[in-house]
């Protein structure tokens, strides 16, 4: 009862659950997830049984891309982060033991098939979720220190700390072999990277007391906005965006953008127009070579 009024009372989770020693819970689910995210990704179980070593790294990226990617933006070493063995082992586990990887290499696929199964897997995205708002909060946080009034530093850091895994994808995709710009994660942001910047930006509005909001209840009600609505997408297999409405119709007032289904619309042929037939077009061809064959015969 103490540890729950600690949370309630305190505000700041990762302080009450570092008390409680939840963190390895919830590291583990968001290390999970993410390589359980890597084997979806086209190539990866190649790349695992051809290059165990390319399929560690990518696995780290994927574990802890945004620490690295923030360090750079902040000027630190990017490998500042990887000195916490516990950290490091601990993805590894969950990657491998040994030489027998859990995700990829666990024989008969057993691990795999677990975690993948359905209401296992909704807790640990929604574990998941929890890490990633603890990540955003920090990050505007760190920035905030570091550079007191550069609010879109704040904002930036934060998004980068929230979704650093997306931002270098591309990067990714050249260790296992792969290269699809057109996946770029800025031209097509995922509900994840777009809410991220969203909780950045208010992080950083608190962190500056422009919202009169106590970071507690920020980080209470992001963190249940996330969870809730990352566990439904899951269910339903949706890889949609719940802002996307907002975003359309203030894409269209502000900038001219076309509604929803604009684009698609753009590539479909007018409605009076005929489709072209194949087997008209070589009529035209034989008649084409016939008269040629009459020019050259007079």
């Amino acid at each position: 009862m103490e540890n729950v009024l600690a949370v309630l009372n305190l505000g700041d989770f990762a302080q009450a659950f570092s008390k409680m020693g939840m963190f390895p819970v919830f590291d583990v689910a968001y290390y999970i997830v993410s390589i359980l995210y890597l084997k979806y990704e086209p190539g990866s179980v190649e790349v695992s049984r051809r290059s165990p070593v390319a399929s560690w790294l990518c696995a780290m990226l994927y574990c802890f891309g945004s620490y690295i990617l923030a360090d750079i933006m902040l000027g630190s070493s990017p490998l500042d982060y990887f000195q916490y063995n516990s950290h490091i082992l601990l993805a590894s586990a969950v990657c491998s033991t040994g030489r027998l990887y859990l995700i990829f290499y666990c024989p008969l696929n057993l691990f795999y098939k677990c975690v993948a199964f359905l209401p296992v897997k909704l807790v640990l995205v929604a574990l998941k979720e929890v890490v990633r708002t603890r990540k955003i909060a920090a990050g505007v946080h760190h920035a905030h220190h570091a550079y007191h009034h550069g609010y879109f530093i704040m904002v930036i850091v934060g998004y980068v700390k929230g979704s650093g895994v997306a931002l270098i994808s591309n990067f990714e995709q050249l260790l296992r072999g792969v290269w699809r710009p057109e996946t770029n994660e800025i031209l097509n942001m995922s509900f994840p990277t777009k809410a991220s910047l969203y909780g950045a930006i208010l992080f950083t509005l608190q962190e500056s007391h422009w919202l009169p909001v106590s970071k507690s209840v920020l980080i209470l009600v992001f963190t249940l906005f996330m969870a809730t609505t990352k566990v439904v997408m899951t269910a339903r297999h949706s890889h949609g965006s719940p802002f996307s409405l907002v975003e359309s119709w203030t894409c269209h007032l502000l900038f001219g953008s076309p509604l929803g289904g604009g684009e698609e619309d753009n590539h479909h042929p007018p409605a009076g127009a005929a489709p072209s037939s194949p087997l008209k077009s070589k009529e035209e061809l034989n008649e084409g070579a016939r008269k040629r064959k009459a020019k050259k015969a007079e």
